[in-house]
């Protein structure tokens, strides 16, 4: 059983920067890519950054150029790196690891860490 904890939110002034963490417990056979999503309340959740096994990265255009999602597979921990942070990236952000879709169809989500960019 895959548990993620995330970790690195908080409150920081716009233009500013924070580092999120997101690392993994239990086997992490069969899990393939490694996302970050955010979610603001009434609104969807979205995609934020995804990092497959092998450092293919894919971001939101809302934060290209912003944001840096990393991989240390040996310590089974995933990064986003923030930078010029605005007020409208505020939201829950959400680790989540994906099924490699041959041996493991599930998915895993972490319990969230908040930021807030205040203006």
């Amino acid at each position: 059983q895959v548990q993620l904890v995330e970790s690195g939110g908080g409150l920081v002034q716009a233009g500013g920067t924070l580092r999120l963490s997101c690392t993994a417990s239990g086997s992490m056979y069969g899990i393939g890519s490694m996302d970050w999503y955010r979610q603001v309340p009434g609104q969807p959740r979205e995609l934020v950054a995804r990092i497959t096994m092998n450092g293919i990265t894919n971001y939101a255009d809302s934060v290209k150029g912003r944001f840096t999602i990393s991989r240390d597979n040996a310590k089974n921990t995933v990064y986003l790196q923030m930078n010029s942070l605005r007020p409208e990236d505020t939201a829950y952000y959400y680790c989540h690891a994906e099924g490699d879709k041959y041996v493991n169809f599930d998915d895993y989500w972490g319990q969230g860490t908040h930021v807030t960019v205040s203006s």
